[in-house]
């Protein structure tokens, strides 16, 4: 996951992967590395932060992992 130590979404999108039985995520620091901000607008065409990946898989943003909640489809991709 890519984030910044003061993002609130970055937190929510820890708490939920959390709550979901996650124990390990990996955070990419944008804010301490800068050419890694320039890294993940390569690697997937966002600006924002958090960039969530599940198996090598972008998810997006905390809206679009909420939404995978909603749908009920996380758990099944965090089982892959």
């Amino acid at each position: 996951m890519y984030s910044t130590a003061v993002c609130p979404y970055c937190i929510r999108a820890e708490q939920l992967l959390q709550r979901k039985g996650v124990s390990e995520i990996e955070k990419i620091r944008i804010d301490l590395e800068p050419e890694l901000r320039i890294a993940m607008v390569e690697k997937t065409g966002r600006r924002t932060v958090p960039q969530i990946f599940i198996n090598n898989q972008h998810i997006g943003g905390f809206d679009d992992l909420a939404a995978l909640e909603m749908a009920g489809e996380l758990t099944a991709l965090l089982a892959i």
